[in-house]
């Protein structure tokens, strides 16, 4: 679970280019955004924004988030990768999240949302992974999904079947991911697909600011 009590310092991490056109101070954006992207309801963060004399209501907090395109750093250059996918409901349909764990450090590297799994949609994400990563020389730590194994030879990539061991530092990330969705009720409600794509980009970013 992400603790809030690890907040402390470390909010200049990310940059608002956005501040131009907001009229809140821009250390109580960042305290906002880092407050919900750690754990709490927008209710809960307006709450504690309200004590500290800003009134913003709770569509303003989520504007911050959704604004704020945060996402993980690029860069990393991991031993092992441990990829999984997990479905997310989006109103009344389900999507695919992906994600890809540096099973190391436990942080995320990589995510998409997508309305489908197939091996051409696992083809664009690990495309974006490497992209974005330096994972040709890492050993994928996979389930017995024929898809992600296809897309992984298809980008000659070496992979391993792994069910559990070291590859649970995925599911382990998906189970905090259950735990904030489940505060929308389990699903992102009157949401757009790039919306909410934004945030659960975003919740990588805080989930590796605070492991």
């Amino acid at each position: 679970m992400l603790e809030i009590a690890r907040l402390n310092g470390g909010s200049d991490c990310f940059e608002l280019d956005f501040l131009e056109r907001e009229a809140t101070p821009e250390p109580a954006m960042k305290l906002g955004i880092r407050l919900h992207l750690a754990g709490l309801s927008l209710s809960d963060t307006v709450s504690i924004l309200d004590r500290l004399g800003v009134k913003r209501c709770r569509t303003t907090v989520h504007n911050w988030v959704q604004k704020a395109d945060l996402q993980p750093l690029d860069g990393a250059n991991p031993d092992h990768v441990a990829v999984d996918e997990t479905v997310i409901q989006l109103n009344d349909e389900h999507f695919w999240l992906y994600a890809a764990v540096d099973p190391n450090t436990n942080r995320l590297l990589h995510v998409k949302l997508s309305p489908t799994r197939n091996q051409a949609i696992t083809e664009m994400f690990l495309a974006e992974l490497r992209d974005k990563h330096l994972v040709d020389n890492a050993v994928f730590l996979v389930d017995s999904a024929p898809w992600l194994q296809a897309a992984l030879h298809r980008h000659s990539l070496e992979y391993r079947y792994e069910k559990h061991g070291t590859r649970n530092s995925v599911e382990r990330v998906f189970r905090e991911l259950k735990r904030r969705t489940n505060q929308f009720s389990n699903c992102f409600s009157h949401a757009e697909a790039e919306t909410a794509e934004n945030w659960l980009q975003a919740f990588a970013f805080a989930w590796n600011q605070l492991i």
